[in-house]
């Protein structure tokens, strides 16, 4: 198992990313990230198929695409599409630079190799297949992201993002995460 030196307290991590979200909504604008998934992929799209995104100077955003979910708000998916370099962008590539510099600074280190790849309540529930893992992983991050898009956003932006601004959508979407994921955790892992 792990051993955590010079791990942040929780009441003082619960401050900074508070500060965090704060600072986002008054200088720039509210935290979401799942969007630039989208983003990513239709950069991506445009690359093999460069008719996907089209500037255009009637539109609003002066881009549009003939793919209407790129096309919503005027175009605005097809210009951050177009040019992915944006603040919401770089934002991502932030955060996982920042959870890298931090298990760094943290001295966090799994005591093996197979402790990387196996966290001990997943092998003490599941087994040590690393295959089996990475699947299941993989299947529900597809389905966490799945269900981000089709309700117009993550937990960063409804939930914490949403709160803060004591948006309704993101007290209802709190209560609906935490209504399905305690129960499903507790039956999915017994053993503790």
């Amino acid at each position: 198992m792990c051993k955590y030196k010079g791990v942040l307290p929780w009441a003082l991590g619960g401050i900074l990313l508070a500060v965090a979200f704060l600072s986002a909504v008054l200088f720039v604008k509210p935290i979401g990230v799942s969007t630039q998934f989208v983003i990513a992929d239709a950069a991506v799209w445009d690359v093999i198929n460069p008719d996907i995104i089209q500037e255009n100077t009637e539109s609003k955003t002066g881009y549009s695409s003939p793919n209407a979910y790129l096309n919503k708000s005027g175009g605005k998916y097809a210009k951050n599409a177009a040019n992915p370099l944006n603040y919401s962008f770089v934002f991502v590539l932030a955060m996982m630079f920042g959870a890298l510099l931090s298990s760094k600074i943290s001295g966090d280190k799994p005591e093996s190799k197979q402790e990387s790849l196996m966290p001990k309540a997943w092998s003490d529930n599941f087994g040590t297949r690393s295959k089996k893992r990475f699947i299941w992983a993989f299947i529900a991050g597809f389905i966490v992201l799945f269900g981000a898009r089709l309700a117009g956003g993550c937990t960063s932006g409804h939930m914490m993002s949403g709160m803060m601004q004591t948006s309704l959508s993101g007290y209802l979407f709190a209560l609906g995460l935490f209504a399905t994921s305690i129960p499903l955790a507790i039956i999915l892992y017994k053993k503790r």
